[in-house]
Order: C-alpha cells, then structure tokens, then sequence
C-alpha cells in the first residue's frame, strides 16, 4: 500500500517519529528512505550518559545505521562500526531486523577533553583516522559481507556517499542531523533536554537500460571524468537534497511526509509503509550462560563450585550474574 503525499490531506495519517519511511518518485528514477528519530533515540544517548559532542556522532551513526538496516528484506543483522585513533576509538550501532536497534561508543576520556579544549569536536574530528565497516549478517550457516571505507577526516554522509561508490556503484546521498532540544517544564522552574535526530537516503535506481549504462558515478581520478556526464534527474535529485536544512530534519513539527512533499511535490512522491524502529537489545541471560559455557573449562583458571561471573552489557547497560551452577 502506497500514497502519494498531502499533507493537506485531513484523512492522511503521519507516521511519527521513530518510524523509517520508504518513499518513490517516479519521474526521478528516486527511491529512498527518510526518518524522524525522537525517544528512541534519546532513551539510547541519555542511557550512556555520553558527552554532549560524543552525543551527537551516535545520533548521526544511530541514524545512519537506522535508515539502511531497515532495507533488510530478511531475518539478518546490519552493523555499522568505526574503529579511528580519534577520541571515540570505537562506535558500533547493531540493527536487528526487523525492527531493533541498539548502540555504543567507546572513548578516552583525557583524549576527548583535550579535543574539547582545541575546539575539535566535530565528529569527523572524534572519529579521527580509521576504517567505517557496514557488515550485514544473514546468520550462521551464511556467509557475512562487509564494505570497508577509510576515514581521513570525512564526515559519516561522505563516508556514506563513498562506500555506494565503491562498493554498490549505485549514486546515492545521505543528509544527517542530529539536536537537543529544550523545553520548559510546565511550571516553568527547569529546562528539561530531549535528543532528535533525522536523516533522508535517496539513491538514482532508473529502469531504463540505456539510463543504468549511463548512471554509474566515476569510479576514480585516473578516469576520463570529462567524458562522465550524470543523469539529469540525478542532478536534480542532488540540487533539491542540498535544499534539506539541519532544522528540516529535527523539527518535531515537520513530520517526514511534509519534508518529502516540500522536496518533491513537483514531481509527486509516493510513500510506503513504514518500519518503527524499537531501542531493544538482543542481550539475554541464556546468551550469557553460553558465552560463560564457552571458557568455562579454560585451564589456566577453572571456574569453582561456588565461584560466580558478573558481565555487563555494552550496549544496554544489563548486568548479569552467573553462577557455576547454572553453567
């Protein structure tokens, strides 16, 4: 089921936030994906307590992972993970289709507050140099796949932009944002803060052979670029994604399927239905035992009678105590 988009439609029902929406527009050869991020997201940041900068990375990586995740069409995981000699050495964010997501980062403390100290808190700036893996994993009797794109100081939109290139050879832009916002209590004696985030995917897909021959971006500097000439609904595309502002995709009063109208209602946009996404953790007690199973017997320290084990979950903060009579 698909709509083309009013948003003076009285009957047509908005999707809200936290709900992945695939979108169409036909006459571009466009299809892509758009999302509002609100208390899912701000359960995941305020549950880490993270620096507000830090913050704001796992806002863009949360959304980045959520808007391409959600286009599993099976039982599988998609993992987006930076590991950098920047101040954040690691961040992970783990989508479980069809709807889970879960996120963390790891950071040295003195190396942020020395970043903080310079001004250099960007997140191109906290990741540093490095690699930004996208695995995505159908299960165990399956065999992962996994795209590698080097960071040198790019932010995660043209980490994005540069692994379609490489690896999908599919012309595709992300737009990422990422805010606090403020609110007054209702008697007005404090400030209370709430994290939003948004981003849009779109990606140049034309059915037409002679256009799929001609789509493709450069694949590198020693190709003859001059003789590389883009679609022009690609151009169009690309202009009108320029177009997005920061605010457009954090604002709590412009839904989704508003933003996609003020982008293209000239050529009309059709949207589908939506994937909500959930701050859910995969974490279990009997994931746990297993894990304790598996060097339980280990010889260079056997576990005892009465000995116990307590582990604590990265990403949701779970902890878990095992005793040796359970393993």
């Amino acid at each position: 089921m698909n709509d083309s988009v009013d948003p003076e439609n009285k009957e047509y029902q908005f999707v809200g936030d936290d709900v992945v929406v695939p979108f169409a527009v036909e006459p571009l050869d466009i299809r892509g994906r758009a999302v509002h991020l609100g208390p899912m997201l701000d359960a995941i940041l305020k549950r880490h307590e993270y620096p507000q900068d830090i913050a704001f990375l796992m806002g863009e990586m949360i959304s980045l992972a959520v808007l391409l995740g959600t286009s599993l069409k099976f039982d599988g995981n998609f993992i987006l993970q930076t590991q950098s000699d920047g101040p954040v050495s690691l961040a992970v964010v783990d989508f479980s289709t069809p709807d889970s997501i879960r996120a963390y980062a790891r950071y040295n403390k003195e190396d942020f507050e020395a970043a903080l100290k310079a001004g250099k808190t960007a997140p191109r700036d906290l990741l540093g140099d490095g690699i930004m893996a996208m695995t995505i994993d159908h299960g165990v009797e399956m065999q992962r796949y996994q795209g590698i794109v080097k960071l040198d100081g790019i932010s995660l939109e043209e980490a994005a932009h540069e692994y379609f290139q490489q690896s999908e050879q599919i012309p595709t832009r992300v737009k990422l944002s990422v805010a606090q916002i403020l609110r007054a209590s209702e008697d007005g004696s404090m400030t209370e803060t709430s994290w939003r985030a948004g981003g849009i995917l779109t990606q140049f897909l034309p059915e037409s052979e002679d256009r799929i021959k001609h789509r493709d971006l450069p694949s590198g500097a020693d190709d003859e670029e001059d003789d590389f000439s883009p679609d022009d609904a690609w151009l169009e595309a690309s202009a009108l994604m320029d177009t997005v502002g920061d605010d457009e995709l954090t604002d709590p009063q412009i839904n989704i399927e508003r933003l996609l109208y003020r982008l293209f209602h000239e050529h009309g946009v059709r949207v589908f239905e939506g994937t909500q996404v959930l701050d859910k953790c995969t974490c279990s007690r009997e994931k746990v035992i297993g894990l304790v199973r598996t060097f339980k017997d280990d010889p260079d320290k056997p576990m005892k009678p009465d000995e116990s084990f307590t582990t604590v979950c990265e990403f949701c903060s779970t902890s878990y105590t095992v005793s040796a009579s359970e393993v």
